[in-house]
């Protein structure tokens, strides 16, 4: 027997699946997996300070974004916004842990390769006292 599919079915269907594969290859869900993944080796301390760096200056600027979108310059302009407030170490470390991301999402087949090495020289420099 065969199934008879409206028309209008069959597009639905294929914007849906769009935004489920969209959705589960986001920074933030992968961000997310490799936290899992890595935190219980960690101190509770480390762990929480990398979580709450990642959702308070990474996820509301390209959280939902796909992995496989997001730019060198893109990710430069979001550690920019961590610089601009003079929090310099901060946006190292952060573009550090986007970088752990990025191969982590290499690795799993999630993303191409990781754009945080062509921002090498892009931030201040930390002054070291």
């Amino acid at each position: 027997m065969v199934a008879c599919l409206s028309p209008k079915a069959a597009p639905r269907k294929a914007i849906k699946a769009a935004k489920g594969d969209r959705a589960a290859n986001s920074f933030d869900v992968i961000a997310r997996k490799w936290f899992a993944k890595f935190s219980p080796s960690w101190a509770a301390n480390r762990s929480s300070k990398i979580l709450r760096r990642l959702e308070r200056d990474i996820f509301p600027w390209i959280g939902e974004r796909r992995m496989a979108e997001i730019a060198a310059s893109e990710l430069l302009s979001v550690l920019r916004r961590i610089e601009a407030r003079g929090a310099i170490e901060t946006a190292h470390r952060a573009s550090q842990n986007c970088g752990q991301v990025f191969r982590y999402a290499v690795a799993t087949g999630r993303a191409e390769p990781d754009p945080t090495g062509d921002l090498r020289g892009a931030l201040r420099s930390l002054r070291l006292t």
